[in-house]
C-alpha cells in the first residue's frame, strides 16, 4: 500500500474518537493534504480556524511526535509513486451494478481492508498476542454478529492443534463463560466498534476473574480497547449500506489466520501431530 494512504487512514480512523477542535483540523487537512504539506503550523491553525496547540494535539491523536514528524511523513507519502489501484475508493452496494462490476468491487474492498488493516497493526501487540495464546490453557473468544463469525472460525482453526478453545457468540453464554475464566486463562474480545455492550461487560467479568484480554477491534481509543491487555487493530472503509460488516470480516478473519500460524510455528514440534491427525481424519471422510 502506497504510504499516502496510511495517512489517510490514520486520519480517517482517529476522527470518530477526536475532540472537536481536533476533528475541525482533521476536516480541513483531509481534502487538501497536498496543499498542506507547505503550511508551517501557525498557518494550518489560521486556515483551520483553530490553534496551533489544536494542531499539535491533533498529530499527537494521530501517533506522530509533533508537527514535523506529520509534515515530514505526509510529504513523504504524496512523494510516493501512486498507481490506479491505489487511488481507487471503497465501494458500496449500488442498483444496477452488472455482475462482473460487483465481483471486482466487492474483491477489491476485501483486499484492501486487509491491506489497511496490517499498516495498522501493532506487530508488538501481535506478539504478545501470540505467546499470551500459546501460554493459556484455556482461550475463549467472544463477538456478536459478524464478530461472532470471526470467533467460530477461530475455534474450528485452534481446534485443529488441540487447543482448548471455545467461542461464544451471544450475550448470555459469554458472560458465563467469562464469569469462569481462571488467572491463567485468555479472552478475546471481538467489535469492530469498541463499544458493543455485551462485550465491555464481558471484559469487565475478564478482569475480575484475573484473566488476560486481547482486543480486535478498529478503534485505538475505543473503551474495548482502552481496557484490554493487548489490542489488535484493523482498519475498514466507511460505507452505508456495508456498514463495515464486510470488510472487518474479512481483516478479522486475515488476524486469525496470523494468530494461528504464529501459535502453530512457535509450537510446531508439540503440534504438529494433532495437525497431521486433524488432515488424515478429514481426508478419510472425504474419500468416502
Amino acid at each position: 500500500m502506497a504510504p499516502s494512504n496510511k495517512v489517510a487512514i490514520r486520519i480517517r480512523d482517529a476522527k470518530p474518537t477526536m475532540t472537536r477542535v481536533e476533528r475541525a483540523v482533521a476536516e480541513y487537512v483531509e481534502p487538501r493534504l497536498d496543499r498542506v504539506k507547505a503550511m508551517s503550523i501557525k498557518q494550518l491553525a489560521q486556515s483551520s480556524k483553530t490553534s496551533e496547540a489544536s494542531v499539535l494535539r491533533f498529530c499527537k491523536t494521530l501517533g506522530y511526535q509533533g508537527y514535523r514528524d506529520f509534515i515530514l511523513s505526509l510529504s513523504a507519502a504524496l512523494g510516493s509513486d501512486k498507481n490506479e489501484e491505489e487511488n481507487r475508493r471503497y465501494t458500496d452496494i449500488r442498483p444496477g451494478d452488472d455482475l462482473s462490476t460487483i465481483i471486482e468491487n466487492v474483491s477489491f474492498n476485501n483486499r484492501r481492508s486487509i491491506e489497511e488493516s496490517l499498516s495498522v497493526l501493532d506487530k508488538e501487540q501481535m506478539a504478545r498476542a501470540v505467546m499470551l495464546l500459546c501460554a493459556s490453557p484455556r482461550v475463549d473468544w467472544y463477538g456478536l454478529g459478524a464478530s461472532g463469525i470471526v470467533c467460530e472460525d477461530a475455534q474450528q482453526k485452534f481446534m485443529r492443534i488441540n487447543k482448548r478453545c471455545q467461542a461464544f457468540v451471544d450475550g448470555h453464554s459469554i458472560q458465563t463463560a467469562a464469569a469462569l475464566l481462571g488467572t491463567e486463562d485468555v479472552a478475546v474480545l471481538v467489535s469492530n466498534s469498541g463499544t458493543t455492550s455485551e462485550i465491555l461487560d464481558a471484559l469487565d467479568l475478564v478482569h475480575a476473574a484475573g484473566a488476560k484480554s486481547i482486543a480486535m477491534t478498529r478503534y485505538s481509543k475505543s473503551p474495548l480497547a482502552r481496557g484490554a491487555d493487548v489490542v489488535l487493530r484493523i482498519s475498514t472503509p466507511e460505507v452505508t449500506f456495508r456498514s463495515g460488516a464486510m470488510g472487518s470480516r474479512i481483516a478479522m478473519l486475515n488476524l486469525v489466520d496470523i494468530l494461528f500460524s504464529g501459535v502453530a510455528s512457535v509450537q510446531y514440534d508439540t503440534i504438529k501431530e494433532y495437525l497431521e491427525r486433524t488432515h488424515d481424519a478429514l481426508s478419510s471422510r472425504h474419500r468416502e
